[in-house]
C-alpha cells in the first residue's frame, strides 16, 4: 500500500515519453521504497519500461571518501538487485540539475523520492522548472510525511509525540513488491553521458582512504545489522543503550541516512519483537528521528546559529564573555589537540570509523560549546566536523544533534558560566554510565 499523503505531483503534463524515469536521490535501495514501487505502477499501467537513474556528484558539500565509498557500495548493492528484478539503472556521473533535465524529454515522467535539506530541495525545483514532463516526489525514507506529522516545527519531542503517534496507525504497514512486465537491463537510453566509476571518486580524498571501514555499505549489510540487533541485543538496548562499551545500539543510523535501509521495514520488524527495548528503540527511530526532519523541513536557518530558538540564544548571549579555563580553535579540535584525552579519542573514531556513538557525540558536542571562544563560532565548528566526518553528517539528525547541544528540542536548566541555562556534560557524567577509561585506551589503541 502505498499511502496518498506520500505522493506529491508537479505539473499537469501528459505521459507521451517512451519510458519511465525513477531519479533515486534519497533512497538508495529496492526493498521497502515507495518511490520505486510507484514508478514501477506507473510503468506497468502505461506498457512503458521504467529506468532508474543516480545522480553522482563528485563534489557534494562536505562529502568525503568515507562517505562516497559507504555510498559506492550501497549503489553495487542497488544495481544488482535492479538487475534481478529486470529493471535498468545507470549511475550517471554529474549534479541532477545538469543530468536529469538532459535525458528527460522523452520520459513520461519523472519518480523521485523525497529530500529534506536545502540542497535536495534546490535540486528538485530546479528540474521541475526545467523538464517537459510531470514530476512526482514520493515519500519513503519517513514512516510518517513530515507534513502529515506536523504543519509546523514543534517545539520539543513533548510537543510532538502525540501529534504524530495519533498518525501511526494509517502508515504503519507493510509495502508490496511489485513485478516489472516490461523489463528494461538492456535498454540505456542515455549512452552519451558518462557513467560514474569508483576510481573517479577516490582520486582526490578528503580523508586518509586507508582508514579501517567500520561499517560497510548497502542495504545487505543494513539488513545484516538489523538481524543482528533483533536477534538478542533489543533486550539490552532500554537499559544499555547509552554505555558504548555495551555494544547494544542499531549501528543503523548511517544506512538511514544514506537511505539503504526503510524506517518502516525497521519499525515494523521491530514490534514483531516485543520485549523491554522496543518501545526505547522505536521512540528513537519514529519520534526522535521524525522530529529532526521536522526541524529542518520547518526551519529554514536549521543549519545556522540563528536557527536556534530565542531562549538558547539569549542564554548564550548573556554568557558569551565568560572566560574558558581551555580554549581551542578549530584546527586544534580536528586534529585531537585537547586537554580533554576522552574527547579526543571521540575526535580520532569519527575521522577513523565515520562513526560514533550517540551518548558520546553529545559530550563531543558540549565541550565544542565549552572550549570555543563564541557561541556562535563553536556551532558552526561542531557542525563542520560533524558533517565532515560522520558517516550520517549532512542529515536531519546530524543537524538537530548539533542543535541539540546548544539547547534545541531541551529546556533550561541551572544556570552555569559559559553554558547559561543550556544543560551541561561533563567527565563525571560518562564515568557514571560505563567503564570510560577502557573504551578511550582501547579506541586509542585501535585508531592512532
Amino acid at each position: 500500500m502505498i499511502q496518498p499523503e506520500r505522493i506529491t505531483s508537479f505539473n499537469k503534463h501528459e505521459p507521451k515519453g517512451s519510458y519511465i524515469l525513477y531519479w533515486m536521490q534519497s533512497a538508495v535501495r529496492t526493498r521497502f521504497n515507495h518511490a520505486l514501487e510507484y514508478a514501477i505502477e506507473r510503468s506497468n499501467d502505461l506498457k512503458k519500461p521504467l529506468i532508474v537513474v543516480f545522480c553522482l556528484v563528485r563534489s557534494y558539500p562536505e562529502a568525503s571518501t568515507v562517505h562516497y565509498r559507504f555510498l559506492w557500495e550501497g549503489l553495487q548493492d542497488v544495481n544488482r538487485s535492479l538487475s534481478e528484478r529486470g529493471i535498468g539503472f545507470q549511475i550517471l556521473s554529474g549534479s541532477p540539475v545538469d543530468i536529469i533535465p538532459r535525458i528527460a524529454d522523452d520520459a513520461c515522467m519523472i519518480v523521485s523520492d523525497q529530500g529534506w535539506i536545502r540542497l535536495q530541495r534546490e535540486w528538485r525545483q530546479k528540474v521541475i522548472d526545467a523538464v517537459p514532463c510531470k514530476v512526482v516526489v514520493v515519500e519513503t525514507n519517513m514512516i510518517v510525511p513530515v507534513h502529515v506529522a506536523s504543519p509546523k516545527e514543534e517545539w520539543s519531542a513533548g510537543t510532538f509525540r502525540p501529534k504524530i503517534t495519533r498518525q501511526l496507525p494509517s502508515f504503519l504497514h507493510p509495502l508490496t513488491t511489485r513485478h516489472v512486465q516490461v523489463e528494461s537491463t538492456d535498454y540505456q537510453p542515455f549512452m552519451e553521458i558518462s557513467s560514474a566509476t569508483k576510481r573517479e571518486f577516490n582520486q582526490e580524498p578528503v580523508t586518509d582512504d586507508t582508514s579501517p571501514q567500520f561499517l560497510p555499505g548497502g542495504e545487505t549489510a543494513a539488513d545484516h545489522y538489523l538481524s543482528a540487533f533483533l536477534s538478542g541485543t533489543i533486550d539490552r538496548y532500554e537499559a544499555t543503550h547509552n554505555d558504548p562499551t555495551a555494544r547494544a545500539t542499531s549501528y543503523l543510523s548511517a544506512y538511514l541516512h544514506f537511505g539503504q535501509i526503510s524506517p518502516l521495514d525497521i519499525a515494523l520488524r521491530v514490534m514483531d519483537h516485543p520485549g523491554p527495548g522496543t518501545n526505547a528503540f522505536l521512540e528513537q527511530l519514529i519520534v526522535r528521528r521524525e522530529l529532526s526532519h521536522n526541524f529542518v523541513w520547518y526551519n529554514p536557518r536549521y543549519d545556522h546559529y540563528d536557527g536556534l530558538p530565542e531562549w538558547t540564544r539569549k542564554t548564550l548571549g548573556k554568557h558569551r564573555m565568560d572566560s574558558r579555563e581551555y580554549s581551542y580553535t578549530l584546527a586544534d579540535l580536528e586534529q585531537c589537540r585537547t586537554h580533554d584525552t576522552a574527547w579526543n579519542a571521540m575526535q580520532l573514531s569519527m575521522i577513523r570509523t565515520g562513526y560514533l556513538h550517540g551518548y558520546l557525540r553529545m559530550y563531543w558536542g558540549k565541550k565544542i560549546l565549552e572550549w570555543t571562544e563564541i557561541p556562535e563560532e563553536a556551532y558552526d565548528i561542531a557542525l563542520s566536523l560533524n558533517n565532515r566526518y560522520e558517516l550520517d553528517g549532512r542529515d536531519p539528525n546530524g543537524f538537530c544533534g548539533v542543535a541539540w547541544c546548544f539547547g534545541k528540542h531541551d529546556r533550561p536548566w541551572k544556570e552555569r558560566p559559559v553554558f547559561g541555562t543550556i544543560r551541561f556534560m561533563n567527565e563525571a557524567g560518562l564515568r557514571r554510565k560505563f567503564r570510560l577509561d577502557g573504551w578511550v585506551d582501547r579506541t586509542l589503541e585501535l585508531y592512532s
